[in-house]
């Protein structure tokens, strides 16, 4: 453990723990960022789908409207 502690490797664990720190930060930040964009696309995709839900439940009343006034007889 003397070997370790040493003064003259002071800079040296200065220098390997600075650059983890350095990795990590940049690590968590490209993390951030990912999630961000991960979140993004899925609120895009739940607006699309409400979209396409909405433009379903119009076509069905199409159908339906559509379907009652043919099923009517026709007064001529």
């Amino acid at each position: 453990m003397e070997g370790i502690l040493r003064p003259e490797m002071v800079p040296i664990w200065g220098t390997v723990f600075g650059t983890l720190m350095v990795f990590g930060i940049v690590a968590v930040v490209f993390w951030y960022k990912a999630r961000e964009k991960e979140l993004q696309a899925h609120q895009e995709m739940r607006i699309r789908e409400m979209e396409h839900q909405r433009r379903m439940k119009e076509l069905e009343l199409e159908i339906e409207k559509t379907k009652a006034s043919q099923s009517q007889p026709r007064a001529s």
